[in-house]
């Protein structure tokens, strides 16, 4: 007598059934993984502008003028995932805010920081939780 070798068909769909499953868990997962690094960039290039604000402020004794090229606090360039602007710039106050660019799967993303060292996030997209007086870091809303 032969023995038949190889695997039934019924084994091949369980393993694929096994394979899909598994899948469908990691794959969110890992996109929330890959957008999560993608906002360290937002946090650093803030962080960075308002030391540099602060630097123009010693120099200066005023934000005003601050956040264009050739001061000692130009606007991030180079930057891959976020655009940055600077909205509010007066003799005292400033705010410096980073907005997700869509292309790049940071649509709806904006965070802000101002003189006071106060970090917000302004925006983000449908099924991240809100917090308020900080980066958001997760959809879970964690800081």
């Amino acid at each position: 007598m032969k023995t038949q070798k190889g695997f039934t068909l019924v084994e091949l769909m369980i393993v694929v059934a096994i394979i899909g499953i598994l899948a469908a868990i990691a794959l969110p997962a890992y996109t929330d993984y890959v957008t999560r690094g993608k906002l360290t960039e937002a946090f650093s290039e803030l962080a960075s502008m308002r030391v540099k604000l602060e630097q123009h402020y010693q120099d200066n004794r005023t934000y005003v003028g601050a956040c264009a090229a050739g001061t000692v606090a130009p606007l991030p360039s180079g930057t891959q995932y976020f655009t940055y602007t600077c909205p509010t710039l007066t003799a005292t106050t400033f705010t410096v805010q980073a907005t997700g660019i869509a292309a790049q799967g940071t649509g709806g993303f904006t965070y802000t920081i101002d003189q006071n060292n106060t970090k917000g996030t302004t925006a983000l997209p449908s099924g991240w939780t809100t917090q308020t007086g900080c980066w958001v870091r997760s959809k879970g809303g964690t800081c």
